[in-house]
Formats: C-alpha cells, sequence, structure tokens
C-alpha cells in the first residue's frame, strides 16, 4: 500500500522536528531484529530520556536536507532507525552501543551531536560516559568540596573545645559526686 503525498509530507516534517530538536541522533541499521527486540530497544532509549524509531530513507534525506545536515554516503538505505535525544547524549549513547554490542543484527551507522557528525568510535566513545544525572552530581559535589572543607574547618576549633568543656564538666562532676 502507497503512502499519500500527506503522509510523506507529515513523516517529513516530523522527521525534520526530530533534527532540530535534538541533542544527540543516532543512525542504525537494525535489519534481523526481532519486533521483541526492538520493543525492547525502544523502552531503553525511552528509559534513558530518548526515543528510538524506524523511518523512511527517502523521506529522511529530504529532512535532512531541510535542516541543513549532512549525512554520509550510504548512511540512508537500507533499513534505518533514528534514536534522538534531546536530553541525555551520553545515556542513548550508551543504550545503543550496549545494545549493537550485544546484538549482532543492530549496527550503528553514525552519529550527530547538536547537528555535528560522530563516528561510530565517537558515539562509542560518548557512549562510556556516566549518565547526565552521575555527571551533574559530580560536578555539584566539586563544586561543593571547598565550601564544605572551609566549614568543617571553621567549625573545628569550636568542636576542640566543646570536647575540653564536656570533658571537664564531667570530670567535676565525678570529683563532687565522690
Amino acid at each position: 500500500m502507497a503512502i499519500t503525498r500527506q503522509k510523506k509530507e507529515l513523516l517529513t516534517k516530523q522527521y525534520a522536528e526530530w533534527i532540530s530538536n535534538s541533542q544527540a541522533l543516532i543512525l542504525a541499521d537494525f535489519q534481523g531484529l526481532k519486533m521483541n527486540e526492538l520493543d525492547d530497544l525502544r523502552k531503553k532509549a525511552r528509559e534513558s530520556g530518548g526515543e528510538f524509531h524506524i523511518i523512511k530513507n527517502t523521506l529522511s534525506k529530504r529532512a535532512f536536507a531541510e535542516q541543513g545536515v549532512q549525512v554520509p554516503e550510504g548512511a540512508l538505505t537500507g533499513t534505518t532507525a533514528i534514536a534522538f535525544t534531546d536530553e541525555d547524549a551520553a545515556g542513548l549513547a550508551k543504550v545503543i552501543t550496549e545494545y549493537a554490542n550485544k546484538s549482532d543484527f543492530l549496527k550503528i551507522k553514525c552519529g550527530y551531536l547538536n547537528k555535528e557528525l560522530l563516528s561510530i568510535e565517537e558515539i562509542k566513545a560518548l557512549g562510556e560516559l556516566p549518565a547526565l544525572p552521575v555527571l551533574r552530581a559530580t560536578l555539584l559535589g566539586t563544586i561543593l568540596a571547598p565550601a564544605s572543607k572551609l566549614a568543617r574547618t571553621l567549625a573545628e576549633p569550636a568542636r576542640q573545645i566543646a570536647g575540653v568543656l564536656y570533658a571537664y564538666s564531667t570530670e567535676n562532676n565525678e570529683v563532687a559526686t565522690s
């Protein structure tokens, strides 16, 4: 059953929207994946803050051209799926690369980070980065470390004086009760 011109225009518009709004895009060949494996991959992509969709190559070429994004030769041939996120590029790259490593059928074609072309090696390196919440926690810990050290340093003399006074008061109480 052929797709109507109106449906093609809607799909092209949807693809262009994904391209323009996404922080990261990963194109992959999924030929040979079973439906339950595709569903599992979609679920994992959603958990990482992204999405995973099967796309039409010809319409995708138009959408990429509309957005001014160059697509490498051969990237939009065969069976093609697109994973994209506007939140956590490293998390999505991790999901896709881990799944590609486990599966004989999912093959990464290329990717984009802020519309800049990434090689397969760069996508894998991006996937090795910690997830966004971990990076934020690490950064926050690094920023707060000097302040908490300063607070402990300033509080230490008062804590020592309080310890001496407590020891003195308990010693005096023991002498008084004896």
